[in-house]
Parts: structure tokens; sequence; C-alpha cells
């Protein structure tokens, strides 16, 4: 996608062979790019949040195993490298997938073939994320075009909530990539952006992305989505996802659940874009099974901003002495979704038709 009319991927390795990413701790005030050049560095961005989001989690720790070859290519280093990326985030499904998919390539080879080939595989997984998200698009895009049919001339509103957009992904996005086809489809759309605390990413990323690449949007706090669908100002609901179970149970940023409470209650279709690296084929009960992330509570009790004189701040909103919970995602049970958006076409939320679309996606990764 594009930031002021040049394109970006989040994750990219430059022409001097240095893994570069998007550091998301700045934006949206500042665009700040850094290097990461040791399996050290790719913890920390993982683990820090300065790379977020499932699948751009997931290729960021491809490319971390490949740099962490160069260093150390043997059978005890890449076990190693493994349980160290592995732990930085426990929801997030794509970064075990993405774990996993380097250790079958390089666990055959000889020690001194690795890092070569970790290299090729890491930006063949970047690059199969932009398809998936591109392939994602198109078919939300065919939801989209059904919507304005039904209201000639008038805005398709769209309320999406976290960051599901190319700043989550290596390109396109999933929740946004829908988006991003209609505006270039011609189509008027207008999005809600939950501002989604404790972390505000739909304040500090969504509404950047969207805005520079021109499309219309509005940041809400994030108890309002149930406020603007009561009053019909929602067509449809979009989010992103950071584990779906076998059965099409939803784990995802926190907050997400309420949306689709709210969205049943007032009769909006609920969609979630859902790339297939992102199913655990392990997992069936979503709320039982899943382990939810809780961070710190410093991300509840401060709130990063720019102030009055141009700096970047941290500034504490509760009392001192107070204490935090922070739990990073929800699960949203399969009934409440109206559809999951994979790159292979609409599943929808019917236990039959989504255990025929899932065993196609489970053949199709798992051969």
């Amino acid at each position: 996608m594009k930031i002021d009319g040049t394109h970006y991927r989040t994750i990219w390795q430059d022409a001097s062979g240095v893994v570069q990413v998007i550091d998301q701790r700045w934006l949206p005030h500042e665009l700040r790019i850094v290097p990461l050049e040791s399996r050290a560095d790719f913890a920390v961005a993982i683990r820090d949040m300065w790379v977020r989001g499932a699948p751009l989690i997931g290729a960021a720790a491809a490319w971390g195993v490949a740099v962490a070859m160069r260093e150390d290519p043997s059978d005890a280093g890449l076990t190693e490298t493994w349980e160290v990326l592995h732990e930085t985030r426990p929801t997030a499904i794509n970064l075990r997938w993405a774990l996993d998919e380097m250790v079958r390539v390089l666990r055959p080879l000889p020690p001194a073939a690795r890092a070569a080939a970790a290299a090729k595989r890491a930006a063949e997984i970047c690059d199969e994320d932009v398809e998936i998200n591109r392939n994602i698009g198109l078919h939300g895009l065919e939801i989209i075009k059904a919507i304005a049919a039904k209201k000639p001339g008038q805005t398709v509103n769209i309320l999406t909530h976290c960051n599901a957009g190319w700043l989550a992904t290596v390109d396109w996005g999933t929740a946004t990539s829908p988006i991003y086809h209609a505006h270039e489809a011609g189509i008027p759309v207008h999005v809600f952006v939950d501002e989604t605390r404790p972390r505000n990413q739909g304040a500090q990323l969504t509404a950047w992305e969207l805005n520079h690449h021109g499309i219309s949007h509005a940041l809400v706090v994030d108890n309002a989505g149930g406020h603007l669908m009561q009053h019909g100002e929602v067509d449809m609901v979009i989010v992103g996802t950071d584990r779906t179970t076998a059965q099409g149970d939803v784990c995802n940023k926190i907050g997400t659940y309420l949306k689709a409470l709210a969205a049943r209650a007032n009769c909006v279709p609920f969609y979630v874009a859902l790339p297939s690296p992102t199913i655990d084929w392990r997992v069936v009960d979503g709320v039982k099974e899943i382990p939810i992330e809780e961070r710190t509570s410093d991300e509840v009790t401060l709130v990063q901003g720019r102030g009055a004189d141009g700096k970047i701040a941290l500034v504490q909103i509760s009392p001192d002495g107070t204490p935090a919970r922070n739990p990073a995602f929800d699960v949203t049970p399969a009934g409440l979704v109206t559809g999951l958006l994979t790159e292979r076409g609409l599943c929808p939320a019917e236990a039959g038709a989504m255990g025929t679309m899932f065993a196609d996606l489970k053949a199709a990764m798992l051969g």
C-alpha cells in the first residue's frame, strides 16, 4: 500500500541484506524505519510491538529465523531460535505457524545450507501473505458491492476494530483489504475506526493508514459502535483475527466480542477476515483452549500521545496505586460470526458450509 503516494511494505530486506521494518510504536506522529540485525532484535520487535498483527508477526518471525541462521545454523541453534521467538507473543498463531514452517524447511538441510534457504523461505512467506490478503480483499469486495447495490449512490459504512490493515500484515491488510479494493473500484466507503484501547491501534494505525490512502473515515471511541449500529449508521462490521479455531471461534483484539454482540443485536453482518495460516487446527473451543496474553498494566494506566509542544510523551490517566488488568484478546464464538472471509472465498457461519471450506483449506495447507 501507499504512504502519500509511495509504496511500502511493513517488512523487507534491503539491497545490503538487512531486514527493515516500520517501527509502529511511533505512529501516527512519526514514520520510523529501523533495521533488525539479530535474533534478539526480532524478539524485542515482536514482544514490544514494534511490529504487530498476526500475519506480520509471523513474517517477522520467519525473518528472525533467517537472520539467526547466519549466526548459528546448527540443530541446537535452530531449536533455540524457535523457542526464543515463540515465547514472545503466545496468542497469535501465525507466529507458531511461521516458526514451524521454517523448521520444516531447514531441519533436513545441512547447517551450511540453512542461511540461504531460510532467507529464501522468509521472503516467500512475505510474498504469500501479500497474495493471501489481496485475495481476501477481492472476495470481500463482492460483499461491499452487494451492499452498495442495495443503496445506489449512497456510501457503504463499515466499522472495524483494532488494526487489521496493511500495517498488521506485509501488505494490503486483512479486514482493510476489501475496503482498499472497494475504494479503488470507485465505490464510496466510509470507515468507523474504533480507537481500540489500551494500545489504540485503531486511532494510531488504522486511522493513519486510511488517512494516507485517502479513504473517508472517522475515529470513534470503543463504546460507540453499539450506538452507531442502533441508529442504522453501520452497514457491516469487519475485523481481523489472531487465531481462529477449527470450529470457527475467533480470537482477536480485546473488545471484538462486544462488537459481535452489538452487531447480532442490531442485525448488522459481522465478518472476520481470515488468512488460512491464522487457523489453529489443533484447537476446537476457543474460549476454553486459546491462551489469552495478559500484558503489562502500564499499557492501561499510561497513554502515549503528542503534546502541545510537539513532543511524544506518556501520560498517566489513573490514580496512583490503582491496579489494572490487561487481557490483550477475547474470543468471539462462531455463532456470532456472519462469515469468515478467506483467500479462497467467503465461508458462511453455518456448520456444514464451514466444515466443507475448512476441510479444503486444511487439505491445501497440510497437504
